[in-house]
Order: C-alpha cells, then sequence, then structure tokens
C-alpha cells in the first residue's frame, strides 16, 4: 500500500503539468508594465489629474481604493464568485428580477502577478475569472510583479488586484488596454 506523502505529491505534480499559462501575448512586463503602472500611479495621486478628486468626495485614500479595488487573492475571489457566472447572466435577461441587480460589485479586470509563490495560491483565478468573462492581466517583472503591483497601493506586495467597474477614468484607462 502506497504512502500518503507519495500519492499527495503525485496528484500535485499531475495538477501542476496540467496548469496550462494565457499566452505570452497576455503578459505585461518590461516598459509596457512600467507604462501601466506609471498610469495608474498618475491616476491615483496626482493632486491635479487624481480620478479619487474627479469623483466629488474627498474619502480618505484608504477607503476610496477599497471602492475602487480590490486588492489580494481572498479579495479577488471573493468578488468573482459573486458575479454570476456568463451562462447565468444570459438566461436571466429574460427574466424581470436578474442575478445581476443584486451584486454592487463587478470587475472590470483583475491583474495578475504570474512570479507568486506557491503558484496554487492564485492558479483559480484564470478560471474564475474567463467563467465571469473578466479579462485577465499578467504582471511579470524582474524585480516580482507582485513587488510592482503592491507599489501601486503602498503596499510591499499584492498578488491580485481586481478593478470595480465603477465607471470612472481608470475604468476608462483599463478599458483601453484591454481593446487593445
Amino acid at each position: 500500500m502506497p504512502s500518503r506523502k507519495k500519492a499527495s505529491k503525485k496528484h500535485a505534480t499531475i495538477s501542476k503539468a496540467s496548469f496550462v499559462p494565457p499566452q505570452e501575448q497576455d503578459y505585461y512586463e518590461g516598459e509596457r508594465l512600467a507604462s501601466l503602472l506609471k498610469s495608474v500611479r498618475r491616476l491615483n495621486f496626482n493632486p491635479r489629474r487624481s480620478a479619487r478628486l474627479r469623483d466629488g468626495n474627498s474619502l480618505p485614500e484608504k477607503i476610496w481604493f477599497k471602492q475602487q479595488f480590490s486588492i489580494g487573492v481572498n479579495d479577488v475571489t471573493r468578488v468573482l464568485e459573486r458575479m454570476p457566472p456568463i451562462a447565468q447572466v444570459r438566461s436571466s435577461t429574460q427574466q424581470p428580477h436578474s442575478i445581476c441587480s443584486n451584486h454592487m460589485d463587478q470587475l472590470q479586470v483583475v491583474l495578475l502577478a504570474s512570479d507568486c509563490n506557491p503558484w496554487w495560491l492564485t492558479k483559480h483565478l484564470p478560471i474564475l475569472a474567463s467563467s465571469r468573462s473578466v479579462p485577465l492581466i499578467l504582471v511579470k517583472d524582474k524585480k516580482g510583479g507582485s513587488l510592482r503591483l503592491g507599489e501601486l497601493f503602498k503596499l510591499r506586495t499584492a498578488m491580485a488586484i481586481g478593478v470595480k467597474a465603477k465607471g470612472n477614468a481608470i475604468n476608462q484607462l483599463f478599458e483601453k488596454m484591454v481593446k487593445k
């Protein structure tokens, strides 16, 4: 009878082998990543161009970030799970009380660090995002994608960031990026 450790190791290698990373064009790295982060930082922190000030509310920065973004793997997963799957959205459009009306947070796009360790922490996000038709942008950097994403929000690291669909300047920036 094989030991449990051997069986679980074998299962882990099988599931890791079945994980297919997205295509290379989905990665934001180098100059492309730097321009993306610069644009988001400019919209968030520049007093003249700040999306926070343009929204007309003078909320503290931390609360405003929570309203505009889902920060962290758990928060992004929670918001994605509360969004209805694509098939449910299509079938519920004929019903007067659709499922979408009960959900306040809808994600426009998910930024995911491709260098996270252990890799299985974020393994479910590409599948979950595609089932909700939310575009996924993978961030890859020599310094570390999670470090670069964390810099945006004055955090040490951030493996996943979801941009909530609120109809402001940040959403317009990501709308242009996704269409490219």
